[in-house]
């Protein structure tokens, strides 16, 4: 029988999420969805000292706004709970104690004292120090220590934390999804700490492998930093006897500054202008803001069809899918190895092509807020329709009032440049006729108006530019925007005759 797709996605609760994590959880998810399988979300705070108030809130409501639908996780509950590590801590002991038993992890009492003054000596000769085979037998360790001892020294309260026993001399040979075999020595790994009786708490190593045992999980997709780590995980499922039913494991490139040179930070983000989280983030200890993607003005799908693109190519020129577009063309093969490199003018670009084909009701709602700060009361309807004429040179919501205050406010004064350059000449009688041929429209319609004023100035051989850019002067006073006649039948007839009106009294008395 083949076996269900599970992955899950297991952030610390250290901070806001940084894309590079949202791009984790997107990939495990549209996995996930792919190939009919659940998306579990866990979290991992095992770390009490990293813990910051509010990161976990901020996680589960950037997932919710990238369209990221979780199957099991703390507020979903589900056969596996509870989803947070800390409330799972009683299960981890009992693990760590069978390794032992085994004879593939023992109790290590080295106070960081001891560990320090290690570390010094062995700089001072030119080396770094390794908790390793070399070193384990000889220093305050169950392997070197009586089992009396060992058991004197747990009894009376010593520290002591368990590592792993990493066998001597021994080829790993491990499969990653993305990257192929890998195979590694384990002469060249130390013996890392499973658990702490400081804290009565495992390390990131054991708790993930004993939790994606017992949550059945069926392929680890995480970042590329933790391929390190596989031979260790790899050996770990094996002590347990797990081996027949570990999951496969996929590594993810990194994300890569814009520059190519190195992982994206928000030091970059600052530097440059760009968020490199999905949502604001207010520091809880000293205050400090970061910018995210929904705050800065990005529609959630735009955000998460560009984040799934780097690195990730679907294999075609398709650059615009939908979240069930993703689901269906998704494949862990088409991942690739190298770094994706981060361009900000690329996610603007997604940013914009999902603008153009916004519903515009639903733009003109978004719009209304930014109206009513401008102290313009329109009406929906008013906004959906300046929307429509706008979108396609817009990129955010925010640029709206920029490309269009001229239609809510008539101008009081006039471009210079666009004087100097077309209210000059036979213009301004041009426009003045233009007025008498708009004020005999009377469906006025972009169509009727457009018709009736081109096909006078084409009839009798005028300069169409020069008319034109005139006659927007009249209306809007500067000399851009988007099509005249667009705005024209937004503000209507009589507005459109009033501003003509003006603009002959004002400009033609200067």
């Amino acid at each position: 029988m083949e076996r269900k797709v599970r992955v899950r996605f297991a952030p610390s609760p250290t901070g806001p999420l940084h894309i590079g994590g949202v791009r984790t959880a997107l990939y495990n998810y549209l996995f996930a969805r792919r190939n009919g399988g659940d998306f579990i979300l866990r979290i991992e705070d095992t770390d009490s000292q990293r813990f910051v108030p509010g990161a976990e809130e901020y996680i589960i409501e950037s997932l919710k706004w990238c369209g990221i639908q979780v199957d099991e996780g703390i507020e979903q509950g589900g056969p596996h709970a509870p989803y947070r590590q800390s409330e799972r801590k009683e299960i981890y002991l009992k693990y760590a104690l069978q390794l032992v038993e085994s004879g593939n992890a023992y109790y290590a009492f080295d106070t960081p004292e001891e560990l320090n003054a290690l570390r010094a000596e062995a700089e001072k000769n030119g080396g770094t120090f390794a908790y390793n085979y070399q070193v384990r037998e000889k220093l305050a360790t169950s392997l070197h220590l009586s089992a009396e001892e060992v058991k004197e020294r747990i009894e009376r309260g010593d520290h002591w934390v368990i590592r792993f026993k990493m066998p001597v001399n021994e080829e790993v040979h491990m499969n990653d999804l993305i990257r192929g075999q890998v195979t590694i020595n384990t002469s060249t790994l130390d013996d890392k700490v499973l658990y702490k009786s400081a804290d009565n708490l495992p390390t990131y190593h054991l708790a993930n492998i004993v939790d994606d045992h017992l949550m059945e999980i069926s392929h680890v997709i995480r970042g590329e930093e933790w391929l390190p780590s596989l031979p260790l995980h790899y050996l770990l499922y094996r002590a347990f006897g797990w081996s027949d039913s570990q999951p496969e494991f996929a590594h993810l490139p990194l994300l890569l500054k814009p520059t190519g040179q190195g992982k994206l930070s928000k030091r970059d983000g600052d530097k440059m202008g760009f968020p490199v989280f999905p949502l604001q983030w207010v520091s809880p200890t000293t205050g400090e803001t970061a910018h995210g993607y929904r705050e800065d003005g990005y529609f959630p799908e735009a955000f998460i069809n560009m984040l799934a693109l780097l690195g990730w190519n679907p294999g075609t020129e398709q650059e615009i899918f939908s979240m069930e577009e993703l689901i269906a063309n998704f494949s862990l093969d088409k991942v690739g190895k190298s770094g994706a490199r981060f361009s900000p003018d690329k996610a603007r670009w997604f940013n914009a092509q999902y603008m153009h084909h916004r519903d515009n009701e639903e733009l003109g709602r978004l719009f209304l807020p930014i109206l009513h700060e401008h102290g313009v009361k329109a009406c929906i309807f008013l906004a959906t329709k300046v929307a429509a004429i706008i979108k396609t040179r817009a990129t955010f919501i925010s640029d709206f009032w920029d490309l269009s205050y001229f239609i809510f406010i008539a101008p009081t004064e006039y471009e210079q440049k666009t004087i100097d350059k077309y209210w000059k000449g036979d213009n301004p009688a041009h426009v003045a006729h233009v007025r008498e041929l708009l004020a005999g429209v009377g469906d006025f319609t972009k169509e009727n108006t457009e018709k009736t004023v081109l096909g006078w100035i084409t009839e009798n051989g005028l300069p169409m530019g020069q008319i034109m850019n005139a006659f927007r002067l009249a209306v809007i006073g500067v000399g851009k925007g988007p099509d005249l006649f667009d705005i024209c039948g937004v503000i209507g007839k009589e507005e459109t005759l009033r501003r003509i009106d003006r603009a002959l009294e004002v400009l033609n008395n200067r």
